[in-house]
């Protein structure tokens, strides 16, 4: 392939990618603001018109908002690309550091400094502007900036894991795809069993829960379906948002149930468990196995893709980048920037799928738990997270992992 083809075909993605990006976008403002000033009449009796509109009104500013987002980040990606923003980054740091791997390692930092600094000033806005404005910003500034600051601490822990990729590009020969994906893997799962005890007291606090009514009863549940955890934590995520929802976290033994206290508060016990069912699902029909499994055998065709372009002089001259004797970074780089574009058109698939396991997951809480206690906190968390009820159908089939709420509720009630 010449560069000048390879370019050809990226622009073609990529052009094609934000239509249909732009294009689902203004079809899912058309249809919420359609539906903007009429409950479905499923929801007639829960979720009043006020909240509806609320929920709407939240959307609607999201998606515009994300279309803002999505021609910057095109600039962005075009400003590193064919613009020359990667070969004039990759050029100065060079001379400044003479090549070598300490070339390498600052030219993918200085790269991901800059991404971050890009993006901050979005995440500002979605968060004292959005979400202020609809009432779910509980952050205050000093708590923003401190999670940024503590979020960059964090990512050097992948320095080293950065640093044993790049090692093994130069000194690996042909395998070295093979040898990064053992080491990326092992470095994930370390990640699985610190993150519960070690990261996430970073930007939260974890105390045990104290109903015992609830406990009793979420104790009881896990006992029906054979399940162990090592303790059940409330989270003080209202230091953040006003936003609720309940997870698992940590591998093996080291996994613990966590609530938002958001979701304590607003949801009655038996709504609760009935959440908790739901996650209890996705772990017992091995949803998170399974998931996990296909993301490794996704990175390893990944890696071993950038393993065969890292070698075309054309992969990086088509891309705006003249290669240089230290070229593993720039590759990295580039891999890292244009896979989105070209595996945009396979979301759809990978939505399917994990809207079948939500599915499989319902059908478990209705077993083991209520489905009628599902419905009603799923109707109260769309109504507190203002999630819309009237999303684009097709929108909906491309993007969301969870199926549209009217959907989710008409089968559980089928299972009732």
């Amino acid at each position: 392939m010449t560069p000048p083809v390879f370019t050809g075909l990226f622009l073609f993605f990529l052009v094609s990618s934000l239509v249909a990006r732009v294009w689902l976008s203004l079809r899912h403002v058309r249809h919420v603001g359609r539906h903007r000033d009429t409950v479905p009449a499923r929801f007639a009796d829960a979720v009043s018109l006020s909240a509806h509109q609320k929920a709407a009104d939240y959307t609607l500013t999201k998606t515009r908002f994300s279309l803002a987002v999505l021609a910057f980040n095109t600039l962005v990606l075009l400003g590193f690309t064919l613009f020359g923003g990667l070969d004039f980054l990759s050029v100065q740091i060079h001379a400044a550091m003479g090549g070598g791997m300490v070339y390498q390692m600052v030219l993918v930092l200085a790269f991901c400094l800059i991404s971050g600094l890009l993006d901050a000033p979005w995440d500002y806005y979605r968060q004292f502007v959005i979400e202020e404005r609809f009432g779910f910003n509980k952050m205050t500034r000093r708590l923003f900036v401190t999670d940024k600051l503590k979020g960059m601490l964090l990512g050097l822990l992948l320095v080293p894991l950065l640093w044993v990729t790049l090692l093994l590009m130069l000194h690996a020969r042909a395998g070295w795809w093979f040898y990064a994906w053992l080491v990326w893997n092992a470095f994930q799962l370390l990640l699985l069993v610190l993150y519960p005890t070690w990261i996430a007291p970073l930007f939260n606090r974890f105390s045990p829960l104290q109903d015992p009514a609830l406990a009793a009863r979420i104790k009881q549940l896990l006992e029906r379906t054979g399940f162990t955890a090592k303790g059940l934590f409330v989270m003080d995520g209202s230091r953040r948002s006003a936003h609720g929802n309940a997870y698992f976290t940590g591998f093996g033994s080291a996994k613990r149930i966590v609530f938002f206290d958001t979701l304590i508060d607003r949801l009655k016990p038996e709504e609760v468990e009935a959440v908790l069912a739901h996650e209890l699902g996705h772990f017992r029909l091995r949803h998170i196995i399974k998931r996990m499994t296909v993301m490794a055998l996704l990175s390893l065709g990944f890696l071993a893709l950038l393993g065969y372009l890292k070698e075309q002089t054309w992969f990086y001259l088509g891309l705006g980048v003249t290669p240089l004797a230290d070229s593993d970074a720039q590759a990295l780089l580039l891999f890292s920037l244009v896979l989105p574009v070209f595996s945009f058109f396979f979301s759809p698939l990978a939505s399917l799928i994990a809207r079948r396991h939500e599915f499989e997951a319902d059908a478990f809480a209705a077993q083991y738990a209520s489905a009628d206690d599902l419905v009603s906190a799923l109707v109260r968390m769309y109504e507190d997270n203002a999630a819309t009820l009237t999303p684009d159908p097709l929108r909906s089939a491309f993007y969301d992992s969870h199926p549209p709420a009217a959907t989710r509720i008409a089968r559980l009630l089928g299972s009732a």
